[in-house]
């Protein structure tokens, strides 16, 4: 099931992590000490671009009484809320450019476009989700409270709905992110605070009143003086921009927690966690995939998210560089550097969710050693790792343990079918 013991499981004497943290410490040290003017720079004219982005969306709207207009303004108004949220407003909110000193660019003022309120999602996301990364019960985001996409969590006869279930939640993510911290399910188990309960509804009432209004009276209403749109299409192009979006940054994220190789932990990983074993749990419970210059851009760096969840608070440009030396570190402690192309990735957590849709009697893999979910308990009968491999002078670690597992398993397999 879920790793119980995360040094155990990476094949690291205790020795080995604080080493681990004191490397991972110091790529943090260069960073912070070497921000400055690009990165300013860099910040401040993304803020521009998706402005200009905005503007020359909504006025290609004015004018979508032509087809290729309405599509080139939803379009681009689509890619614009997309920058806005995961460039900007996402890293913004993470307190990457705190230090900066500037009241617009600070994670404490920003309120980005879209449903959910800033402050909710700064408690869910910044401190719940990225304190107890993958830890079951603790963190929300393994499954957002709607999917099973691991063993540890039993199967229910709604799970057979799981492929439904994720498809509305790609369609209504912001919704489903806005709405994460009021935290339903304890209220319907009468689990919740009252008072408090009823403190979030409010601040998320007004700040979806908002949005809503914005985004489906108050930009129609304007575009719709133009005699070349009307209020009904620029609200259809709205809305199908804001799906644009909300599905983008569904992607991004699931790529980054659900395929094969982001690991989830018990709340026994939690008892006299170290820095060092934080920073191990971040690196086995997150992935990457591949990138370039404009899918590094378009996913707010979240390409990286091996890198953000090690350094969620240091500036998004400059995670490219870090992934560097991160991957470097992998290398030394032979530690797994989760990652594939972004298809490849996405395509696995649709396969686990469609997965584990089923109940455990179909599913053929066991619980301890399945793409989805793996533990310690895998390498139960492996033997001479966790050392330095005397013939050739390199570590013998988790990610060879690994490979010899699947190995085996796959040998098995073959005499098996041989056999039969």
């Amino acid at each position: 099931m879920a790793v119980t013991d995360v040094p155990v499981f990476a094949h690291l004497t205790d020795t080995d992590v604080e080493n681990l943290g004191i490397e991972l410490d110091a790529i943090r040290q260069d960073i912070e000490d070497s921000r400055g003017g690009c990165d300013a720079r860099y910040i401040r004219r993304t803020i521009a671009a998706q402005r200009a982005l905005d503007v020359a969306g909504r006025v290609m709207l004015a004018a979508s009484s032509k087809r290729a207009a309405w599509w080139a303004g939803t379009v681009t108004l689509g890619v614009a809320k997309i920058i806005e949220n995961m460039e900007i407003g996402h890293n913004v909110m993470h307190g990457q450019w705190d230090w900066m000193n500037d009241p617009e660019i600070h994670s404490s003022s920003w309120e980005w476009d879209m449903g959910g309120a800033s402050k909710h999602w700064r408690f869910t996301h910044n401190f719940m989700h990225h304190k107890y990364t993958n830890i079951l019960g603790m963190d929300d985001d393994v499954g957002f409270g709607l999917l099973r996409v691991t063993r540890d969590q039993s199967w229910k006869p709604f799970n057979i709905l799981n492929l439904i279930y994720n498809t509305m939640l790609a369609t209504l993510f912001e919704w489903g992110v806005g709405l994460q911290h009021l935290e339903l399910g304890k209220i319907f188990k009468g689990r919740a605070n009252r008072n408090a309960t009823l403190v979030r509804v409010r601040e998320f009432g007004i700040k979806a009143g908002h949005q809503l209004a914005k985004d489906y009276l108050v930009w129609p209403a304007l575009t719709s003086l133009s005699p070349g749109a009307t209020f009904k299409s620029t609200l259809t192009a709205t809305a199908v921009a804001n799906v644009i979006r909300n599905v983008w940054a569904n992607a991004v994220i699931f790529c980054g927690h659900f395929p094969d190789g982001a690991e989830k932990f018990t709340k026994t990983d939690l008892v006299g966690e170290s820095r060092g074993q934080w920073y191990l749990r971040q690196m086995l419970g997150s992935a990457n995939f591949e990138n370039g210059p404009v899918l590094r851009f378009m996913s707010g760096n979240l390409c990286h998210q091996i890198e953000h969840h090690l350094y969620p608070d240091l500036p998004s440009n400059r995670l490219y560089e870090i992934s560097i030396r991160v991957r470097a570190v992998c290398e030394k402690y032979d530690l797994p550097y989760t990652t594939g192309s972004f298809l490849l990735q996405y395509g696995k957590t649709w396969r686990t969710i469609a997965k584990l849709s089923l109940p455990e009697k179909f599913l053929k893999d066991t619980a301890d050693n399945a793409p989805e979910t793996r533990s310690e308990r895998m390498f139960a009968e492996l033997e001479g790792y966790g050392v330095i491999d005397p013939a050739t002078g390199r570590r013998r670690g988790l990610k060879t343990a690994i490979d010899t597992v699947r190995r085996s398993s796959r040998r098995r397999l073959k005499r098996g079918s041989h056999g039969a």
